[in-house]
């Protein structure tokens, strides 16, 4: 990969994950598009993994030892439940990976989808595991996944416009710049 291609793609990513210190809907995020946009376009799969990573902890560390300083006692590396949502972001890069062999709507679109199931299933399931408020039964999962249903919508809507915003801004760029369509995989 062209050494301006990688910046470039990393600067995408570190202006999305930005987007987070925007006020938004709850869960409208640039995540899961951001896990995608690595997998798409970094050729050696390790950055699709520490790029976008470590843009999602750079951000969390501004997030929750800055705004929301209030919720912690001190300094906060991590926050609980941290490794569901890295775990989910990191699955999410692995379906980019297999998904974006060739880039094109149908697969940006699948990607956003199925990067929104993915981190509703695995984020909730650690929402159950780990917090006082369902009880560790069928019952207590179905609960929560049901009481997460109406965020969903947000997650799938922030993935879409982001996909959207992402992969169109970069492919422009890759049309008017042909010397970046190397950055693909």
């Amino acid at each position: 990969m062209k050494k301006n291609a990688f910046l470039i793609v990393t600067g995408f990513i570190l202006f999305a994950a930005l987007a987070r210190l925007l006020p938004h809907a709850t869960n409208f995020t640039p995540l899961g598009a951001i896990a995608l946009f690595g997998a798409a376009y970094f050729p050696k799969k390790k950055w699709a993994f520490i790029v976008p990573i470590l843009a999602l902890w750079l951000s969390d560390l501004f997030l929750n030892n800055l705004v929301y300083a209030a919720f912690y006692d001190g300094f906060t590396l991590f926050t609980s439940g941290f490794l569901y949502i890295y775990g989910a972001f990191a699955l999410i890069v692995v379906l980019g990976i297999y998904l974006f062999d060739k880039i094109t709507l149908p697969r940006v679109v699948g990607g956003a989808i199925g990067g929104s199931v993915i981190f509703f299933i695995i984020s909730n399931f650690g929402v159950w595991l780990t917090s006082p408020m369902y009880p560790l039964t069928i019952e207590g999962l179905a609960l929560c996944y049901t009481a997460a249903i109406p965020f969903f919508h947000y997650t799938l809507a922030g993935n879409l416009v982001y996909c959207g915003v992402m992969f169109g801004g970069y492919e422009y760029l890759k049309y008017k710049m042909p010397e970046l369509s190397f950055a693909q995989a």
